[in-house]
């Protein structure tokens, strides 16, 4: 079984790729999420009917193609910068190897927090054995044959991965103490949603890597499926709590949007092109491409959580213009708000 250019179209903005909110009784700012129970439902014959390998839907024994970017061009950290026009072919071809590894090693990192919140979830929850349930252990077992998948890539480009600092490992380990709720769903989905919008990109880009490509297929298609369970979560997540408990969740997504943006290229990818790491970071920022990237990746999240109540407060809100992810639409509604 492979992934078809036709499937991957259709995930790139067809019905399996765009979750849907139905009428239903727990409702927040502007959406309305149907019964947990039957999306939970709809998801488990999706996953039934569309579940891929990367063991056996990955052609591991080809060879990589000589030269082949592994992300587009634009997407590179320093495009648009005067340090990217000074990089020869090679060097190009080199940073944009090393940023896709290092998207795939914090890809591993970051499926193994969203597993541990899911079987937290599983724990916490009266029902145990329902189809809600089964829904969240089918969807841990879909995020490890991601990572293994991730792993083998790194390992087949010939790199190392790049590992978190030992201090965030540690974090890592405090997750079962960090309080479920609003911030916890919409943190999966920044991890989620912010890596779907650049494959969603990149697997439709012929001079993109074909291991790689064939790879954001397999991950796009299913993730989509996570991103309609996290998003429905932290919906219901936000009518079941009060204000101040909101509050409190909303601050700590806007922490997250500041911190993992800048946390998924990992510093020292800089050094596979001669430069110093805190100068890549530098360049990288202040790039006139950085604020469009941002938007890119993020801009859909932040309207989704608008909409939910997630954006909202003079802090808040302050936090999220930093990040220069805030779509200028988006800006003109808080703007109108405050007023």
């Amino acid at each position: 079984m492979t992934v078809t250019d036709s499937t991957a179209a259709e995930a790139a903005g067809g019905s399996s790729g765009v979750p849907r909110f139905y009428k239903g009784a727990v409702s927040t700012t502007d959406i309305n999420v149907g019964d947990r129970q039957k999306t939970a439902q709809r998801l488990l014959r999706s996953t039934a009917d569309r579940s891929y390998d990367g063991e056996l839907d990955i052609d591991w024994d080809a060879a990589l193609v000589d030269g082949a970017p592994w992300v587009p061009y634009h997407r590179v950290t320093l495009f648009g910068s005067t340090h990217w026009d000074g990089l020869t072919d090679e060097q190009k071809q080199q940073l944009s190897m090393h940023e896709a590894v290092a998207v795939l090693s914090y890809g591993i990192f970051a499926e193994i927090g969203l597993s541990l919140n899911l079987m937290r979830s599983v724990l916490r929850n009266p029902g145990f054995v329902d189809d809600h349930i089964r829904y969240a252990l089918a969807e841990v077992a879909e995020e490890t044959r991601h990572s293994t998948m991730f792993g083998r890539l790194i390992n087949k480009s010939g790199l190392r991965p790049y590992r978190r600092p030992k201090a965030v490992m540690k974090i890592l380990r405090l997750v079962g103490f960090v309080p479920m709720g609003p911030s916890a769903y919409a943190g999966t989905l920044l991890i989620e949603e912010v890596l779907d919008r650049l494959q969603r990109e990149g697997m439709m880009d012929e001079t993109v890597q074909p291991h790689f490509r064939q790879l954001m297929k397999i991950h796009v298609l299913e993730e989509a499926r996570h991103i309609t369970y996290a998003r429905e979560e932290m919906v219901r997540s936000i009518a079941a709590r009060g204000p101040i408990s909101n509050a409190a969740h909303r601050l700590a997504f806007a922490l997250m949007v500041n911190f993992v943006q800048e946390e998924i290229i990992h510093p020292n990818v800089y050094k596979s092109v001669g430069m110093r790491p805190m100068k890549g970071m530098l360049a990288a920022r202040r790039s006139p491409q950085h604020s469009a990237t941002a938007q890119f990746m993020a801009g859909p999240l932040l309207d989704f959580a608008y909409d939910a109540g997630m954006i909202k407060g003079a802090v808040t809100t302050r936090l999220y213009r930093m990040t220069g992810a805030l779509s200028p639409e988006l800006r003109a509604k808080i703007e109108a708000d405050r007023r």
